[in-house]
């Protein structure tokens, strides 16, 4: 196994990492994110949808079992993206191609000849084989090639690592997209990366800004009084279908009046991959949307916030994906 070490002050990156054998310094700096966020280093494009689709803490396991070579090379490349200037989503293809190719260690072989943290191939162009032993070439190679590539900041961050490695196996990328989200987190310092929403609590943050202002209202309506067919001009009471239109009118989404109309009003999603502020439905007939009769608003971590029935308020509950009537599908509003 190769080890490397980098020497130097990085002055725009919010910290620097040195790489031994089998040790990672990091100094981190306390105004990483606010620095972060003045250059420019976040991104929000909520056609794009979550930056991870796991649920809460699904990443976090995988990043708990990287050893300290794999950790000082996320490091490397999010220091490196930072120099750069790149927002956090180009960090995020980067490590998914690494974890997928060598699982974030800087080999020296591969399928033919293969090579290093990204197994690029000197006889396809990609540089020397000394140079692509060199960690800061190979990031830096890495980045060149993904820039190149039209719309790269459009896609899932997985289809940008494809679109760069050219795999036989286009799908694999996907993977490591909740590992990659919690390690910009955490060794990145850049708070609620995205730049979409915001969190609450131990929750992950909303995937798009409109569900992150919807989610505050909702959550704002708990102990309000349930009523069927509630004016939607009004915050003193709420069925369900109108606390969600009052939620995401909030955030600049307008929604249709029922339930059954919601269905239709955004993108759709497997509802085991629902993120904070997606809307869950429920069904007489999971199979015939026409038969939906009631909706509510995922809010992470297995709980929902709804307006449920006469005689009960706005409130918080958990929800398991096997419950009955509960539609396979959740909705992304505004997307």
């Amino acid at each position: 196994m190769k080890t490397f070490l980098i020497i130097g002050t990085v002055v725009v990156a919010v910290f620097t990492t040195v790489i031994s054998t089998g040790a990672v310094t990091q100094v981190v700096q306390q105004d990483q994110a606010a620095e972060a966020q003045a250059a420019g280093l976040s991104n929000c494009n909520a056609a794009l949808g979550p930056a991870s689709t796991g649920p809460a803490g699904s990443g976090a396991a995988d990043a708990a079992a990287l050893n300290e070579e794999q950790r000082g090379i996320v490091a490397l490349i999010i220091s490196i993206g930072k120099q750069r200037s790149l927002n956090s989503r180009a960090w995020q293809v980067a490590i998914q191609a690494g974890m997928t190719e060598s699982t974030l260690r800087n080999i020296d072989y591969g399928d033919r000849d293969s090579v290093g943290i990204f197994q690029m191939r000197p006889s396809m162009g990609w540089g020397s084989l000394a140079e692509l032993q060199n960690p800061t070439y190979e990031i830096n190679k890495f980045y060149d090639v993904l820039l190149a590539v039209p719309g790269w900041d459009t896609q899932r961050p997985g289809d940008s690592a494809q679109d760069v490695e050219r795999s036989a196996f286009p799908d694999r990328y996907h993977r490591w997209e909740a590992m990659a989200a919690t390690l910009i987190g955490q060794l990145g310092q850049v708070s609620n990366f995205t730049g979409c929403g915001s969190g609450f609590g131990n929750l992950l943050p909303a995937p798009t800004q409109a569900a992150g202002t919807a989610l505050k209202f909702a959550l704002g309506q708990q102990g309000k009084p349930y009523v069927w067919g509630a004016p939607t001009d009004q915050q003193d009471s709420y069925d369900c279908s109108s606390l969600m239109l009052q939620s995401y009118r909030t955030g600049g989404v307008d929604l249709p009046r029922t339930s059954r109309e919601q269905y239709r009003a955004g993108a759709l999603l497997p509802v085991e991959q629902a993120q904070p502020g997606d809307l869950l439905f429920w069904a007489y007939d999971t199979a015939n949307p026409a038969t939906i009769h009631h909706v509510a608003m995922y809010l992470g971590d297995g709980k929902i916030v709804e307006a449920q029935q006469t005689g009960v308020p706005v409130h918080i509950r958990p929800v398991s994906w096997t419950e009955a009537e509960l539609m396979h599908q959740a909705v992304r509003p505004g997307v």
